[in-house]
């Protein structure tokens, strides 16, 4: 563990748990807010360490190490930023009177996707499709006979896609039961999803500040090995479509409670919808709104926690396309093509200290109608290279 003395100020301050990309835009709005800023993550240098007043590298999955740094440094507002997180040490710290965001309950639930699941779909009677929770090969094998395939098996625990997969038929499980256990996180228990014949999938952004509930336009995805590659917003869709998914997003975000952004996952078939998944912090593929809204989705994060009204105009359409190495480099140099500095497009670079293939470097940005700016996006994304 590392520490650096703290800082004798009077502002609010704010610690977040993980430090990643998303966490970096955290970071920038709040300090254009004046407030005190404390980054945690396991690595050194992770992105959001690189603008914070203060920074600590600990195994963020160890409860007494987590709240040694929270005892120490006493923050007005603890924001968990990833999943792989000691959720007994938020558990604990909410009881000595610390503000987790939302709140510990809802970190619980959504960090494990047996607990939202069953939240979801048996508590507050949201729509998913079939699914089954399993601990061994042979439960998994059975589980999706039943399920029928393709079908999705994922980890009750992960992020960005690690330890996810789509089994194609019976010979798949051994493969994706061995793929599960690349999971950043509980892998000791699986989730096996029938394939939802959905005719496209969404986020929307929810944002809650403890008055008001407020949605960004639903933005549409695509996923390559369960983890975002493109995001363009709006995505087009039914005004009826649209409404249900606000009330099924503020269906789940009441049921959790507490105040910030959540990034509700949803599954569109015509004019129904169908709950997926829920993260209560920013979304990947909301990075698009840097570009297409007066507040992005960090900032309405930052004005939801600290109770601010949450107007914003939407400037208009836009894409967002996520870079990805192909090797593994220790300090990688990402090469930015001078085309994707346009009147209408750039990037923003996130800095990490190492690279191995598939992990996110960069993200290209485009404001201009979905269409155009989407195949904009895939070009621009072409021309970044890492080294």
């Amino acid at each position: 563990m590392q520490f650096s003395a703290p800082l004798k100020s009077n502002s609010k301050k704010v610690m977040l748990l993980g430090s990643g990309e998303l966490g970096r835009e955290v970071v920038i709005e709040a300090q254009r807010l004046g407030l005190e800023v404390i980054a945690v993550d396991r690595y050194e240098n992770a992105p959001a360490h690189h603008v914070a007043h203060r920074a600590y590298v600990v195994n963020m999955q160890n409860k007494e190490a987590v709240l040694e740094i929270i005892r120490r440094e006493k923050p007005d507002y603890i924001l968990p930023e990833i999943e792989a997180i000691s959720i007994e040490a938020l558990f604990a710290a909410e009881a000595e009177g610390f503000n987790v965001i939302p709140n510990a309950e809802a970190v619980n639930k959504t960090m494990n996707r047996k607990n939202i699941r069953r939240f979801a779909a048996e508590e507050l009677g949201l729509k998913t499709g079939p699914y089954e929770f399993v601990k061994t090969l042979e439960e998994l094998k059975a589980a999706a006979a039943r399920m029928g395939f393709p079908c999705v098996i994922k980890p009750v625990m992960s992020s960005s896609g690690h330890g996810q997969s789509v089994a194609k038929s019976a010979d798949d499980i051994e493969k994706s039961w061995e793929m599960a256990k690349e999971a950043r996180g509980d892998a000791s228990e699986l989730i096996v999803e029938a394939f939802v014949d959905f005719d496209y999938e969404i986020a929307l952004l929810t944002a809650r500040n403890g008055k008001e509930t407020i949605f960004c336009e639903p933005i549409g995805h695509e996923q390559r090995d369960g983890d975002y590659v493109f995001s363009w917003q709006p995505m087009a869709m039914s005004a009826v479509a649209k409404q249900k998914a606000q009330d099924m997003a503020k269906k789940i975000t009441d049921g959790l409670g507490g105040r910030g952004l959540f990034g509700v996952e949803l599954f569109i078939k015509g004019d129904e919808v169908y709950f997926s998944e829920v993260s209560p912090r920013p979304h990947d593929t909301g990075m698009v709104t840097l570009i297409t809204q007066s507040q992005s989705e960090f900032a309405l994060h930052l004005r939801a926690v600290l109770g601010l009204p949450l107007g914003f105009t939407f400037y208009g359409d836009g894409a967002s396309a996520a870079f990805k190495s192909d090797a593994h480099n220790y300090a990688p140099v990402v090469d930015v093509d001078d085309s994707l500095f346009s009147a209408n497009s750039f990037v923003r670079i996130f800095s990490k200290p190492e690279a191995h293939k598939g992990r996110r470097l960069a993200v290209a940005l485009v404001f201009d109608k979905v269409d155009s700016a989407l195949s904009q996006a895939r070009e621009l994304i072409k021309k970044i290279k890492d080294a």
